[in-house]
């Protein structure tokens, strides 16, 4: 596939998947053809050599298993970590405020976006619904709004004479509910109840409650002179989602005899620390199953997670020409430049010299560009779940990503040919 093709899956990818829980729905459609089994964490797992396998836990995180035909205790795990959310608004459970002849949806803020960028976008809701069924279980469905349903609308600068200088400052309390509908006489009391519940096919009475975020219905796109860019939602870290799951599913992967994981998680961009998050037990507790179906006892388990490695795939800061002062002069990675190592002294990101090491000479046996980065010291830096993970699990771990520009921005960017770069290396990894 040429690296323009595989951008393009990337962007239908991402536009097919407008909130975590769309996120693994769409993984799990990717996984459909290749015959992978669900698992469910509370039945009891038969997992053959060579068998294709993944876990959900909670409709938003997933485990991507390749049981390999080779013993784990000679190979161990090779892992890939990425997570499935991005920082941006979420509705909250006494969803509308009736004021001002308007009717608006209150949101809270999720993760860090940048949220200028959110203003007098075509935005909408998507997530899933919390129902009571027929037989009387509580159920979860996915909803999606295609359609533009809400809006933030930017003050004018005749009320906001310094917002060109002193930039867009949004009261997160005051000033982020969205615009939704204006307030008639025909309007009904519960009307985003009746909307939610048109759009999902349920009846309003079913509906308990709900996990919705707000996304922008402007689809993906391919730019620059040369076509040499794309831009979309979520590339932070749907990019390295994607990333993940093509390398995994490549044939040489698949037929490599060796143990494969992807590990998507939930909840990076709020820390982590959930039952599905990264500093959770569910990447622990699908591990330690797949070894004790392999009955190896404790001693051999420790000795395959020494054997193990893991690369965590997230998002990186390209150089940005306009933002020099941002910038470590010595650290300036170009967008089409290659996968990106990142490196912290303070162990931001998991990388060490060996690790580093072994992901460079995976680059060069795959061909492939790659390039460093390193934080100002005088900036805080951002961190992954690669920490986390590694400390967590006792293994070995590398950070790479891929250049991007406008991190957390509603509308990202980034490079045709670093993801297709980022695919190339991590198959190497997978049957290395």
């Amino acid at each position: 596939m040429t690296p323009h093709s595989q951008a393009l899956n990337l962007l239908s990818f991402i536009d097919q998947s407008p909130s975590p829980w769309h996120v693994v729905n769409s993984v799990e459609a990717l996984l459909t053809p290749y015959q992978f089994v669900k698992l469910d964490e509370t039945s009891d797992w038969r997992i053959e050599p060579g068998g294709r396998y993944y876990v959900v836990r909670d409709d938003s995180s997933v485990i991507v298993i390749v049981a390999g035909s080779k013993p784990l205790i000679d190979t161990g795990f090779k892992l890939v970590g990425a997570h499935t959310d991005s920082p941006g608004l979420r509705v909250k459970p006494n969803a509308v405020n009736n004021k001002d002849g308007l009717q608006r949806v209150n949101v809270e803020v999720y993760g860090s976006p940048i949220l200028a960028t959110f203003t007098d976008r075509d935005l909408s809701l998507a997530g899933r619904i919390c129902f009571l069924n027929e037989p009387n279980q509580i159920a979860s469905r996915l909803i999606r709004f295609d359609e533009p349903l809400i809006r933030l609308a930017n003050l004018a600068i005749h009320m906001n004479r310094n917002v060109n200088e002193d930039g867009l400052k949004l009261h997160k309390q005051n000033e982020l509910p969205l615009i939704l509908s204006a307030i008639t006489e025909q309007l009904p009391d519960r009307y985003f109840l009746d909307l939610l519940a048109r759009q999902s096919g349920l009846a309003v009475e079913s509906i308990l409650s709900w996990d919705l975020a707000v996304y922008d219905t402007q689809k993906g796109a391919i730019w620059g002179a040369q076509q040499e860019f794309i831009s979309n939602s979520q590339l932070d870290n749907l990019a390295s989602c994607h990333a993940a799951l093509q390398a995994l599913l490549a044939e040489d992967s698949l037929n490599s005899g060796n143990t494969l994981v992807c590990a998507l998680f939930d909840h990076e961009e709020i820390g982590s620390t959930s039952k599905h998050g990264a500093d959770g037990s569910f990447l622990p507790d699908v591990l330690h199953r797949l070894d004790l179906t392999q009955q190896y006892d404790r001693h051999e388990y420790a000795r395959i997670l020494a054997l193990s490695f893991l690369i965590s795939a997230d998002m990186a800061h390209a150089y940005h020409p306009n933002f020099p002062a941002a910038y470590d002069p010595e650290h300036r990675i170009a967008v089409n430049g290659g996968p990106v190592i990142k490196t912290n002294a303070n162990q931001r990101y998991s990388s060490e010299g060996l690790s580093e090491a072994l992901f460079i000479n995976w680059c060069r046996q795959a061909e492939v560009p790659y390039q460093h980065y390193s934080h100002r010291c005088d900036l805080p830096c951002g961190s992954t779940i690669g920490p986390i993970v590694s400390a967590k699990l006792g293994i070995r771990s590398v950070d790479v990503g891929c250049p991007m520009w406008a991190m957390h921005s509603i509308r990202e960017s980034a490079g045709v040919a670093d993801h297709s770069d980022m695919i190339k290396v991590l198959e190497q990894f997978f049957r290395s």
